[in-house]
């Protein structure tokens, strides 16, 4: 029986004809109470006359709730001042009942023209007044009851909601310092090796240097975004892999196994360099036969992606779990972040050898 029209536009519509309705049936349910009441004591009262004032009592008493609802939304009895709302809705309520006798003194001279009881004028007044001021009291604080209900609702919900904005920012948030740090750390790496190929070919280093400049251009570009298609990732990888290979020359080869359908498929910005940086300094690096690295990516099962490094290296250490660096560990930091349990990020040690470094995260397009 809550008055106050809810802001949902769908709502607005059907709320009136709602709080209409819930007020008829309690009018419907003290008129069959009264009817049958009066049935069984022979008082003689018909269904029409028991549903008319039936009807008359609790259509005044929807009209009065409204401003009795609104009172209770703006003096809640919580806080500091408890005793002098309680003392105000002491007042209102009393307010509202004399309210409520008057309206429906005037109502009832309406619906029954002519009527007049026997009693004399003072008689009636003490008789209504002993009969209906307390219960109308009584609906008062019914009213004033559901108010507090709903405020307290509202409150919460607007709790949880601000809750959640102050997480989802957080995680953002975290997302970016995450990202942050793995944008140094790859830069450092990056000058580490030109500045190791500049005492063996200063023209390489050279145009290592212009090579790098035009992946740091294309990281600002997508600096702000947390995911980018695969094709940009891809592509981005692509510039990342030109830097290796002029610094590796023969001893690293790339290949790509890409289906064609998850091309589109979202991922977070920068998810496959650090992998393949760290397939490189761990596998390729320290072997003396040329390096290999594997790039898959494909629909694993319904609504899931998998990516795949797959190197050549030595492989895991079999006596102990492998060490994250900087680079994988922000990995599984922003898989965590971003999706929670439904991705996925592991370390394998594939038959063949090598290290091979599994993403499974939700497929979207």
């Amino acid at each position: 029986m809550d008055p106050e029209v809810p802001s949902s536009p769908s709502r607005q519509r059907w709320f009136p004809l709602l709080y209409g309705l819930s007020w008829t049936l309690v009018g419907l349910a003290f008129a069959g109470q009264h009817y049958l009441k009066a049935a069984t004591f022979g008082e003689g009262v018909s269904w029409t006359v028991a549903l008319q004032g039936a009807l008359a009592d609790w259509y005044v008493f929807a009209l009065l709730a409204i401003p009795a609802f609104r009172l209770g939304r703006r003096f809640n009895l919580g806080g500091d001042h408890w005793r002098l709302r309680l003392a105000l809705h002491g007042v209102g309520g009393a307010v509202f009942s004399l309210v409520w006798i008057l309206v429906r003194a005037g109502v009832g001279e309406w619906l029954f023209p002519g009527h007049r009881s026997e009693k004399p004028l003072h008689d009636l007044i003490r008789y209504v007044l002993v009969a209906t001021f307390f219960f109308n009291m009584l609906v008062y604080w019914v009213v004033v009851t559901v108010a507090h209900v709903v405020a307290y609702s509202e409150s919460l919900r607007d709790r949880e909601r601000r809750v959640m904005d102050l997480e989802g920012r957080l995680s953002s948030a975290r997302l970016m310092a995450l990202q942050m740090q793995l944008n140094p750390h790859f830069l450092f790496n990056a000058l580490n090796g030109i500045g190791t190929l500049m005492f063996r070919d200063v023209d390489a280093a050279d145009a290592m240097l212009v090579r790098l400049a035009e992946l740091l251009r294309h990281a600002l570009d997508r600096s702000g975004r947390q995911l980018v298609t695969l094709r940009e990732e891809l592509a981005f990888l692509d510039r990342y892999l030109t830097l290796e290979q002029m610094r590796f020359g023969d001893r690293l080869s790339v290949s790509r196994e890409i289906s064609p359908e998850v091309q589109e498929a979202q991922v977070p910005n920068l998810i496959l360099q650090p992998l393949v940086e760290n397939a490189i300094k761990h596998g390729v690096e320290p072997l003396l036969v040329p390096g290999r690295i594997a790039i898959r990516a494909s629909e694993s099962a319904p609504g899931r992606l998998r990516l795949e490094v797959h190197d050549n290296g030595k492989g895991l250490p079999a006596d102990r779990e492998p060490t994250l660096g900087v680079g994988t560990s922000n990995t599984l930091a922003r898989l965590l972040q971003l999706y929670g349990s439904q991705a996925r990020f592991e370390l394998e040690a594939p038959p063949g050898g090598g290290v091979l470094a599994v993403v499974e995260l939700p497929l979207s397009r």
